[in-house]
């Protein structure tokens, strides 16, 4: 029986367990110690750490509390691992909970953490996916259900200290250069919901004062959201401090490419079983700055998809140059619109998009002054025929079930 190193309760606060913590810092002490070779099983809170529930309302995800999140499982020590280190990660297996088979997609509001096509959908909205094996389905969004391919959104090392303060000093300036702007350009370090694990009193209010939030994906890692990291999957992780510190948590039941709801993906609690090695000295060995891995050979088998291009002109018609991200956004706002035809809701379209396996491409970035980005949408997810006629889309839906949306605040 392989070992559960760290265990959660989902019926209590993460901020009751020690071997979570929602912060990155050198000085967090690790959960607990592993040797290269073992293999072990971690289980993870969701991302918010259960502020969003089950049910038809939105208002859970119009006010919860992005200063707290990610809560994150570890860190996991490793014997031996040193600063210039590879950590090798295997993800051996990974699941949800027996009693817990269901997870939720959502759109924040721009006034609290925005998203990828915040500017369209401003408001706040979620859908909850029920789990079947390795299928799901949502009440929310009729007409799909897709295979699952599960992976941690965020898994990665403590960084040093000159590491952290790198960061700090990079995000710092960019959040100066538009200090009021809506979602804000940086996340800063904000000590007062941080959880530091097993650091308490004094030294752990200093350490979270300058502790790194885990929104963004950094060179240890982090919150990359790459969903072909699934069982199978094999990552080099840069080591910066003794140890390694390895945590992980946000996992997803299913994503596509981009994550691009930002409360992306089908998010879940649930558990990773995770074996882990060393390359000593293999930073300099692989002139490694940013871990790499190796893709999961296990993947939903959709072979017919409808691709949608988007190049470097935004919505008001003003051209950019070579723009991968305006591109990408295109992209999704025209498949968007595309399957309106069938009865869907933007909201609900959007929410597919999200959370089914689409794949993301940047397809050309070299011909002046448009970069060339797709989305591809597997077709066999839907329950009927989304692909181009002559005689015109069918309506599928009567437009009677939507994404619940939050109501207004009183």
């Amino acid at each position: 029986m392989t070992e559960t190193i760290i265990k959660i309760d989902l019926n209590t606060s993460a901020y009751e367990n020690e071997n979570i913590h929602n912060r990155w810092h050198p000085d967090i002490p690790m959960a607990c110690m592993v040797k290269p070779g073992d293999d072990f099983k971690i289980e993870c809170f969701d991302w918010t750490g259960g502020q969003i529930k089950n049910d038809d309302d939105a208002s859970d995800v119009r006010d919860v509390d992005l200063s707290q999140v990610h809560f994150l499982s570890g860190p996991v020590g490793v014997e031996g691992a040193e600063p210039g280190d590879l950590l090798v990660v295997d993800i051996l297996d990974i699941g949800a909970f027996d009693d817990c088979e269901w997870g939720f997609n959502g759109f924040f509001s721009k006034q609290n953490g925005g998203g990828f096509l915040t500017d369209h959908f401003p408001e706040a909205q979620k859908s909850i996916w029920d789990f079947n094996g390795m299928f799901t389905k949502s009440r929310h969004v009729p007409g799909v259900e897709f295979a699952g391919l599960i992976h941690p959104g965020l898994i990665g090392c403590l960084p040093s200290k000159e590491l952290l303060a790198e960061w700090n000093q990079r995000e710092t300036t960019l959040f100066n250069t538009e200090p009021e702007r809506v979602p804000p350009l940086a996340t800063l370090p904000y000590g007062d919901t941080a959880h530091m694990g097993k650091m308490v009193g004094d030294e752990a209010k200093a350490a979270a004062a300058e502790a790194a939030r885990t929104v963004p994906p950094r060179e240890h890692g982090g919150n990359c959201d790459i969903k072909d990291l699934s069982r199978g999957s094999k990552i080099f992780f840069p080591v910066y401090v003794e140890g390694g510190g390895l945590s992980v948590g946000d996992l997803h039941f299913s994503q596509g490419d981009g994550e691009i709801t930002f409360c992306g993906a089908i998010e879940m609690a649930g558990w990773i079983h995770l074996r882990v090695n060393l390359i000593k000295g293999g930073m300099e060995k692989y002139a490694i700055k940013n871990p790499i891995f190796k893709p999961s050979p296990i993947t939903p088998k959709y072979d017919d998809y409808l691709i949608f291009e988007g190049i470097s002109v935004d919505e008001q018609g003003s051209q950019h140059y070579l723009d991968v991200h305006i591109a990408y956004r295109q992209a999704c706002l025209n498949a968007i619109e595309y399957l309106k035809n069938f009865g869907y809701s933007g909201a609900q379209a959007y929410a597919i998009l999200g959370t089914a396996p689409v794949q993301g491409h940047i397809s050309g970035v070299v011909d002046i002054p448009n970069a060339c980005a797709t989305l591809w949408l597997p077709t066999d997810i839907f329950d009927f025929d989304v692909n181009p006629g002559a005689d015109g889309p069918t309506e599928f839906l009567d437009g009677s079930i939507q994404v619940p949306l939050a109501p207004d605040k009183e």
